[in-house]
């Protein structure tokens, strides 16, 4: 398997915190585990990952949440968190 792009670690980020959405809050920490786990420690890093969710934030795509702790979640109806 190629190595992915930052935007092909994005775009499964984003797949992963939709699938959760309302189900599981997912830190930041847990979306990296779980890239570096589907895409082996050669191929994507952590630092690799800190740059994906850099994209999903800066796109709107996803945004932050603080419910006692910092989650990342699909932004909500008026752009903001529940």
């Amino acid at each position: 398997m190629a190595k992915p792009t930052t935007e092909e670690i994005a775009n499964a980020m984003y797949d992963m915190v939709k699938e959760y959405d309302g189900k599981k809050n997912l830190k930041a920490g847990d979306l990296t585990k779980a890239m570096i786990a589907k895409y082996g420690e050669a191929d994507c890093s952590k630092d690799d990952c800190r740059q994906a969710i850099r994209i999903l934030m800066d796109s709107g795509r996803c945004v932050y949440a603080y419910l006692g702790g910092s989650y990342i979640q699909i932004p909500k109806e008026g752009g903001t968190p529940q």
